[in-house]
């Protein structure tokens, strides 16, 4: 029964800590009691993986671990799995209890709070801190107050009551540190310093002469440490503890416990702890944006749920109306309860700092709240330009992250905290720079973005990724500020950011946002208007949403038509999109001469347009190709490889491209050693250009596997899908359909091979990654289903099989018409 406890403890301990179903599952049978003394080997067996790829695993655990466990951070510990085994055996057992035998001396402030919110895993690391050293300060790291410092420590300080036997004495730091601590002495345990001595002489008299047991000093509110505490405590008996709370960050030896604001849940706990459960959840919704609105910081909840508590007539939404409008004027942000004995209200709070700020970091603050509440990349800071001058930062900054007005985020990022960032842009409007502010963050955040590449890489993807927010942020807010020339930029490199990824539904808001906006500002008839409209085509051609891009093309084309006349290279291009989205469709006849007539316009333009006219010979000759029209193809194939060397290089991402294509024309047509050597060369020179590791070089290994799986040569076969799913899994993610190609594809193979037991798996996660990405209906998920229906068939599974194929066809036949061959195919 106890082991059975302890399995279901370490499934929730997995919960918990978010480990993904890879790293559970290392973990878990790790962790279980009869393997413990199985080795690292042998567990890996069980898994049927690489013992490299089970430790790899494990580490990932541990550093999800650490952040409760603190003896898992050090990237030099050793024996983790037995500190981390100790860590979880400790905390199924729990603390065991015990009876004070003495009055535990104490002046803790009075707590009215029946339940700690939020802080329960903070109140762990402090204990655990405070465990292993003399003084540990709660330092806010996510503003400059409000986020709970105080709080954390007296509930601290009040749980934990019975470990110091020597009592607890809390000290305010707004009023004199030794003064208080002689007092207590006096008061508690009877002690009288000579008259003779000075304060500090006395203060040392009474930490000699205290009660013994372990002692808590808590020192809140430090603004000074060298001034307030240090002249009285710079040295104290091994047995005192210092709890400080402050703002300033403080150096070893004095430990730091870093304190954010609370996550989305807790702070709608702690509200809910305040104004009742079932005022939160008739408006919860409302709460969810009143608890965002305020930054999830726990004094701006604090303050505005007793405001409510008090007014019960007034509902979350008015309140939050209230808040929007008034801002930080109004006056739940500046009224303290008198309970909480704050002095300060928030935004007095912010204008005393505001008043210590020199100029220029007064200007970094309301510069840095033009950015959007995200972290912010320090690059962009630093491009910044005041009268065309570059400027230096550096002693700014440095004086906001003192003053905790600013977070330090990590790897060059900063932010501010929601608060602040509201603060100080009411500053910024009276700032003479405030306008030129605002073009420059426009320019370098464009210019940053721009340097997206079309198909790019996770590790691309993860780069650009902290600058997204801020030109989210130029888009939804400062447009006005952003010159007609980066105008599209903005909008699509928001778009290219998802749609790269196959987040198609989260890049379209951003291409109707531009074709909106680009008609406000350029009008209805503007060449950047076509351009909007061919984006959007090609984002609803990805989608499998055929009827909308074909009307969106076929809007773009009449526009370009229009105000460029029917020779211009746009036209052309348009021409081809919509080609490509019949060709898609195997709507053949309809695409071919939309192809002619783009080549016939490119063919008459100075130079030939080499490039554009390589691109559109490529898609008639693979549209030959799907016909069937082998000897019209190859022609044109070989004309796209002749310009791709001539006006590129021999060695080019082109040039393999068109090889590729050769490779797949040779293959249709049994042409198995052509295929083959065009294949090879084309992988070859991938490799060459972008490396072994790179996503681009799935096609060459996809169509190289292919040609073997037509062969039967399965065993040459399987390492290069393989290859292929683990570079499409790691450069692209698993949510990208690439990925989910190459999934399918390892499931053929297997499949082919009678592997129906892995094969079923990988059609099923295809299947269902298909209908996430694309939707329920689409042409890639009913061939999905297709597929997974014919592994059941194979199987005899027909009972299975049956229903999966229905689906399919009813879907092609709503998706492509009764006349398409795909509905044919679903028929047969």
């Amino acid at each position: 029964m106890l082991s059975m406890q302890w399995d279901e403890f370490l499934k929730q301990q997995a919960d918990t800590h978010e480990l993904t179903w890879e790293q559970k599952a290392a973990f878990l049978i790790r962790l279980q009691a009869q393997n413990s003394s199985e080795s690292e080997q042998e567990i890996a067996k069980r898994l049927n993986i690489e013992v490299a790829v089970f430790k790899k695993r494990m580490t990932e655990v541990y550093k999800k671990f650490a952040v409760n466990c603190p003896d898992l951070k050090d990237p030099k510990c050793r024996r983790k799995f037995e500190k981390l085994k100790a860590y979880l055996t400790a905390k199924y057992n729990g603390i065991p209890h015990t009876q004070p035998t003495k009055e535990i001396h104490h002046n803790l402030p009075f707590c009215d709070v029946v339940k700690f919110v939020g802080r329960e895993t903070e109140l762990q690391k402090l204990h655990q801190l405070l465990q292993e050293n003399q003084q540990v300060a709660i330092a806010a790291i996510a503003g400059m107050g409000g986020v709970g410092k105080t709080e954390l420590a007296l509930q601290y300080a009040y749980s934990q009551r019975i470990a110091y036997r020597g009592g607890i004495c809390w000290l305010s730091a707004l009023q004199d540190v030794g003064v208080q601590l002689v007092q207590f002495a006096r008061n508690k345990m009877q002690l009288n310093p000579p008259d003779d001595l000075d304060l500090v002489g006395k203060v040392h008299f009474c930490l000699e002469k205290w009660n013994q047991g372990d002692v808590l000093l808590v020192i809140d509110n430090v603004t000074n440490y060298r001034e307030e505490v240090r002249c009285y405590l710079e040295s104290f008996p091994s047995r005192f503890k210092q709890l400080i709370t402050t703002r300033e960050k403080l150096q070893l030896p004095i430990e730091r416990l870093d304190l954010d604001v609370l996550t989305p849940l807790e702070a709608m706990q702690l509200l809910e702890s305040i104004i009742g459960e079932k005022r939160l959840q008739r408006e919860k919704l409302v709460a969810e944006k009143l608890c965002q609105w305020l930054g999830y910081l726990p004094l701006g909840l604090e303050l505005v749920g007793r405001f409510l508590s008090i007014d019960e007539e007034l509902s979350l939404a008015e309140m939050l109306q209230y808040l929007e409008k008034k801002r930080l004027k109004h006056k739940a942000l500046e009224e303290v309860p008198q309970e909480k004995a704050v002095k300060f209200g928030v935004a007095d709070a912010f204008d005393l700092s505001w008043q210590r700020l020199r100029e220029n970091t007064q200007s970094l603050g309301c510069l840095l709240s033009l950015f959007a509440q995200a972290p912010i990349p320090w690059d962009l800071v630093e491009r910044i330009t005041i009268n065309n001058k570059a400027q230096d930062w550096k002693e700014a900054r440095r004086e906001l992250l003192q003053l905790h007005l600013l977070q330090y985020k990590g790897e060059g990022l900063y932010q501010l905290h929601p608060l602040l960032r509201e603060f100080f842009q009411y500053k910024l409007i009276d700032l003479e720079q405030a306008e030129e502010f605002k073009r420059s963050v426009c320019a370098v955040t464009v210019k940053v973005s721009q340097k997206f590449p079309n198909i790019p890489t996770l590790e691309q993807i993860k780069d650009v990724a902290p600058a997204i927010p801020h030109l989210a942020e130029v888009a939804n807010h400062l447009i006005e500020y952003v010159s007609d020339d980066d105008l599209l930029a903005v909008f699509f490199d928001n778009a290219r950011f998802y749609d790269s990824q196959g987040l198609y539904t989260e890049a379209e808001p951003w291409y109707k946002r531009c074709l909106e906006i680009t008609k406000q500002r350029l009008g209805e008839e503007h060449p950047n208007v076509a351009t909007s409209l061919t984006s959007l085509a090609t984002l609803y051609k990805d989608q499998g949403v055929y009827h909308e891009a074909e009307l969106s093309y076929k809007k773009a084309l009449e526009l370009q038509r229009k105000l460029l006349g029917e020779e211009h290279p746009n036209v052309a291009n348009s021409l081809n999109g919509l080609a490509e989205l019949y060709r898609e469709q195997k709507l053949y006849d309809k695409a071919e001469p939309l192809y002619q007539k783009a080549l016939e316009i490119l063919h008459k333009m100075p130079g030939e347009e080499h490039l554009k006219v390589a691109n559109v010979l490529n898609n008639l000759a693979l549209l030959y190709r799907f016909q069937g029209k082998y000897q019209e193809a190859e022609p044109l194939f070989l004309k796209v490889l002749e310009l791709d060397q001539r006006f590129l290089e021999e060695e080019h991402l082109n040039v393999a491209k068109t090889l590729n294509n050769l490779g797949l024309l040779y293959r249709s047509q049994g042409k198995y050693s052509e295929a083959e050597a065009r294949y090879k060369q084309a992988l070859k020179l991938n490799e060459k250009l972008l490396g072994a590791e790179h996503p681009l070089l799935t096609d060459s290994l996809t169509n190289l596997a292919a040609l073997y799986f037509f062969q039967n040569r399965y065993s040459e076969a399987e390492p290069l899908c393989l290859r292929a799913l683990e570079l499409d899994q790691r450069f692209r993610g698993e949510r990208h359909p690439y990925f989910t190609q190459s999934l399918k594809n390892l499931a053929a193979l297997y499949r082919d091979q009678g592997r129906y037991s892995e094969a079923e798996p990988l059609f099923i996660e295809a299947l269902a990654m298909r209908r996430k990405l694309l939707g329920e209906e689409h042409s890639d998920v009913a061939q999905s289903l297709n597929f997974l229906a014919g592994l059941y068939c194979d199987q005899g599974k027909y009972s299975e099989a049956e229903p999966l194929f229905i689906e399919a066809l009813a879907m092609r036949r709503k998706l492509l018409g009764e006349e398409h061959s795909d509905v044919a195919q679903s028929l047969n």
